[in-house]
Parts: C-alpha cells; sequence; structure tokens
C-alpha cells in the first residue's frame, strides 16, 4: 500500500452523477477544494453542493480544448467560476467522468462514441494544462465484452459495444498522452454502481420508480449473477486511488456477486412489502452478460479500499432519496 497523500485541490467533469456526487462529498469531507466543469445549461447542475469548497464552471466537454491555464490572473481579483477561458489556480488530480451517450441506442452510435474519445483526450491536455500530477479516468465493465470468471486488470478486453470500444480506446489513448504528458494515468473499469442521482434508465432506479408509482417493474429470471457496488463507496474507492494508487488499470466492483432476483426482491422490500414484481417477464437480451463480478484485489492491496455499504443499507437510502426527490 502506498503512503497516503492528501489531494488539496481536485477537477471533476461529470459530477452530477451518483458517483460524481458521492465522491463531491468525499471530497468536502476531507477537505479538498473541488473544480466542477459543468455541461452549460444543465439543470442538473442545481444539483451541486453549495459549499465553500466548491467552485463550478460551465464548460461543455466540446469546449474544454479552450480552457487555458493563467496561474498570475487570480492576483488580478478575477474568479474561477467566471468563464474566460483562464483558470488561475493549479490542481492535484483530474477525475474525469463526463461521457455522452451511455444509454439505449446511443451506445453504438459510433460516431458520438468516438467523440467521447476525443473529450478524453482534451480532458488529458487540461490537467496537464492545470498542472495536476493525476488524471483518473472512468472505465466500464462493457470494455471486456463477455467473459467468463471475475473481472480484473488482466482479463482480455473483446468489447461487444461501440460504448465498450470507445472506453477501452479512451483509457489507452488517455494512458499514452498521459505519460508523455509527464502524468500518472488510473484509470478504474466500474461494474454496477447504484445510488442517489443516478439515472433513471438503470435496473435499480427504473424499478424503485415504477414500485413507488404503483406499477409492477417486468424483468427477466434473474438468473443473472451480479455485483452491485453502492454509490458511497465507489467514491470513496476514486478518493484513494487518487490519493495513493499506482499507474495502470483498476477493476470497481463490491467483489462479490447475487442473482439478479435477489436484489430485485430486496428492492420490492425497501419501497413496498406488497408489492409486485414481474419475473420472469422479458426474454434475455442478445450478449446478455450473466456473470459479472469485479476482482478488486489490486485495488484493495494498494489502497486499502473495501466495500462497506451492503446492498439491504444502501437500496434503503436510495430509495428514501428517490421518493424526496
Amino acid at each position: 500500500m502506498q503512503e497516503n497523500t492528501r489531494i488539496k485541490r481536485a477537477v471533476i467533469t461529470g459530477a452530477t452523477g451518483a458517483i460524481g456526487m458521492a465522491l463531491l462529498q468525499e471530497l468536502i469531507a476531507s477537505g479538498t477544494e473541488v473544480l466542477v466543469l459543468c455541461r452549460e445549461g444543465s439543470v442538473r447542475n442545481t444539483q451541486i453542493p453549495q459549499h465553500p469548497l466548491i467552485r463550478t464552471m460551465e464548460c461543455s466537454l466540446d469546449k474544454m480544448s479552450e480552457l487555458k491555464a493563467d496561474f498570475g490572473r487570480k492576483a488580478n481579483g478575477e474568479s474561477d467560476g467566471e468563464f474566460s477561458g483562464y483558470l488561475s489556480q493549479k490542481y492535484d488530480v483530474f477525475y474525469h467522468f463526463a461521457w455522452e451517450g451511455t444509454t439505449g441506442s446511443a451506445r453504438n452510435d459510433m460516431f458520438l462514441q468516438n467523440r467521447n474519445v476525443k473529450y478524453a483526450l482534451d480532458a488529458v491536455e487540461l490537467a496537464a494544462r492545470l498542472g495536476c500530477e493525476t488524471f483518473v479516468g472512468a472505465g466500464s465493465q462493457a470494455e471486456y465484452g463477455p467473459v467468463q470468471g471475475k473481472l480484473s486488470p488482466e482479463t482480455p478486453t473483446f468489447p461487444v459495444t461501440g460504448y465498450g470500444i470507445a472506453k477501452l480506446c479512451a483509457g489507452q489513448m488517455t494512458r499514452e498522452r498521459a505519460h508523455q504528458l509527464g502524468m500518472k494515468h488510473i484509470w478504474v473499469r466500474v461494474l454496477s454502481v447504484y445510488g442517489p442521482f443516478d439515472g433513471k434508465q438503470s435496473m435499480v432506479m427504473s424499478g424503485i420508480y415504477r414500485l413507488i408509482d404503483g406499477e409492477i417493474p417486468a424483468y427477466t429470471k434473474g438468473e443473472q449473477q451480479w455485483d452491485y457496488l453502492f454509490s458511497r463507496d465507489a467514491a470513496r474507492a476514486f478518493r484513494m486511488v487518487g490519493e495513493k494508487g499506482s499507474d495502470g488499470v483498476y477493476c470497481l466492483g463490491s467483489g462479490r456477486v447475487r442473482p439478479l432476483r435477489e436484489y430485485m426482491e430486496l428492492i420490492r422490500r425497501a419501497v413496498d412489502e406488497n408489492a409486485q414484481i414481474g419475473l420472469g417477464k422479458l426474454p434475455y437480451a442478445e450478449n446478455q452478460v450473466m456473470y459479472l463480478c469485479a476482482d478488486i484485489q489490486k485495488l484493495t492491496e494498494d489502497t486499502g479500499f473495501l466495500p462497506e455499504v451492503s446492498f439491504e443499507e444502501g437500496i434503503t437510502e436510495t430509495v428514501k432519496w428517490c421518493r424526496e426527490h
């Protein structure tokens, strides 16, 4: 395990998702100053916490290449939050979560996914201009394609979707560019994360909202063995890799699997003991992943990370959040 190095200043793109929002809370708790680069005009920007340690700047992915660093401008009274195309402070770690086309047919929009690769490279360039020592990118289990056994950094990658292909390409190309620019590069391949602020299209969130609305959510038979991790645990892992992770790839999950139908049943109970769920109402998708589990040994060895929140605890908190929002 490497010596702990507290992050003094961090940059985050895509901070309004489940992991990003939880990571903001993690970094606030550790006393880290955070610059959030958020999409112009997005209604989700209002979710970003108002806190003395957090500054926001509207800067869509296609504008990152225009941001420049001028570390003397702060003395002239210019705020980072006023988008002049300049940033006036140096940062330690750059977290890149932002990604377009993560659901539905957009996952196989090859031109859209190809743009995401360029944006990831733009993020690396910006991280270097801001003086970052470490670039942390959010990868995906989709980079592997259908495989047998636990997913580890050494598992061969054969993605079958445009999304997976682009994530794999982004991870490889940003690594090379980060090294050329003298930065440490960490790529975290995320499995199934759930929690507050997650998108409504996910299996967990769509099921919760349908049950809250008195509907009967339709599922497959739920025989898949899947690995779910609560967003707060995922955020803690990202903080820890930013502090003491090694250059390279990590897999992020709980490291444990349960049949999908068990997760569905726990969701039902958390919403309404008397509700019903439609197990077996949907056919399995083409190329259905039947086993999905992260090997987190390297992550644990390097950072000390271990999951702390059980699915039962996490889903109770998530249902409460959904009812309130």
